[in-house]
C-alpha cells in the first residue's frame, strides 16, 4: 500500500515544489513506482516533470469535483514518475467545492483505488492554508516540510505544526510529521547553522541528515522540463536528492512527533 506523504509549508518559496520533483524523481531512480500529485493552481510541479498540462484532458481539478477518476487523470512523465497534474483551473475548485459537504475528502476517496499501485503518493502542496491543502493534509499519511534555515522560516514552521495538529484532532487522527528537510542551505551563513541546530535540538530524529544546499542547476532544471537528477545528475542539488531518496527508504516508519 502506497504511503501518502504531503509536502508542504504555508511559506512561500522554500523549495516545495523542487523537493516533490526531484524525491519523486530519486525514488523513481531507486527502483520505486512514484506518483505525485500537483495540487498547486501554478502548476509548477507538472511542468517540471514535463507535462504540458494544457496537453491533459483530465487534471486534479477534473477529479476533485468529480468528473474524472484519478486513474484517469494520472499520466507518466518521461522521467518515470506518474503525474497527476494541475493548471489555473485548479483555482476554480476553491470557489465551487465551498459549500459542498464533505469537500475535504474528495482527494481522499479519490485515492482509495490507488493505494496499491504506488510505492509513494506525493502531494506538491500551494503555500497556502486553503481547502487544496487539507485536501491534501486529509488524504496523507504524513507531512514533509521542507524549509529554509532562517529566522521567518521558524515561525512559518510554528503555524504549520498548528495546522497539523488540528487537521490530527478533526478529520485525520494518523496524521504524522515525516520529517524536516534543510533546503537552500548555505553552510558560510552563521544564521543557517544557527537555526539547523534549533530545529535538530527541538525535532532530533525527525530532521533529515540530508541538506539540499543552494544549486543554480535545481533552478534551472525546470524550465527544461526535467528534474535536476536528469538534467544535471553530477550537480551537488542532484546528489543531494537522491541521497535524501536514500533517506527515506532506510528509514523506519517514523512515530509522529507532538504537535
Amino acid at each position: 500500500m502506497a504511503k501518502v506523504i504531503s509536502i508542504t509549508n504555508q511559506k512561500g518559496g522554500v523549495g516545495k515544489t523542487t523537493t516533490s520533483i526531484n524525491l519523486a524523481a530519486s525514488l523513481v531512480k531507486r527502483g520505486q513506482k512514484i506518483l505525485l500529485i500537483d495540487m498547486d493552481p501554478q502548476g509548477n510541479a507538472t511542468v517540471g516533470c514535463g507535462v504540458d498540462p494544457d496537453d491533459i484532458e483530465s487534471t486534479i481539478y477534473d477529479v476533485l469535483l468529480g468528473e474524472a477518476s484519478a486513474e484517469q487523470a494520472i499520466v507518466k512523465s518521461q522521467c518515470g514518475v506518474h503525474v497527476m497534474s494541475a493548471n489555473g483551473d485548479l483555482a476554480g475548485a476553491q470557489v465551487e467545492l465551498l459549500n459542498e459537504i464533505g469537500r475535504e475528502l474528495r482527494l481522499q476517496k479519490a485515492l482509495i483505488p490507488q493505494q496499491d499501485a504506488f510505492d509513494y503518493i506525493f502531494i506538491d502542496c500551494p503555500p497556502a492554508l486553503n481547502v487544496l491543502t487539507i485536501n491534501a493534509l486529509v488524504a496523507s499519511d504524513s507531512v514533509l516540510i521542507p524549509m529554509q534555515c532562517e529566522y521567518f522560516a521558524l515561525e512559518g514552521l510554528s503555524a504549520l505544526i498548528s495546522t497539523v495538529r488540528k487537521i490530527r484532532e478533526t478529520l485525520n487522527p494518523k496524521l504524522s510529521i515525516e520529517g524536516l528537510l534543510r533546503t537552500m542551505f548555505d553552510k558560510r551563513n552563521t544564521l543557517s547553522g544557527e537555526v539547523s541546530r534549533q530545529l535538530q535540538s527541538h525535532f532530533g530524529e525527525k530532521v533529515y541528515d540530508t541538506v539540499v544546499p543552494r544549486n543554480v542547476r535545481l533552478a534551472e532544471a525546470p524550465s527544461y522540463g526535467e528534474p535536476a537528477i536528469d538534467y544535471a545528475p553530477e550537480s551537488k542539488g542532484a546528489k543531494a536528492y537522491l541521497g535524501l531518496a536514500d533517506e527515506m527508504l532506510g528509514k523506519s516508519i517514523p512515530k509522529a512527533v507532538s504537535a
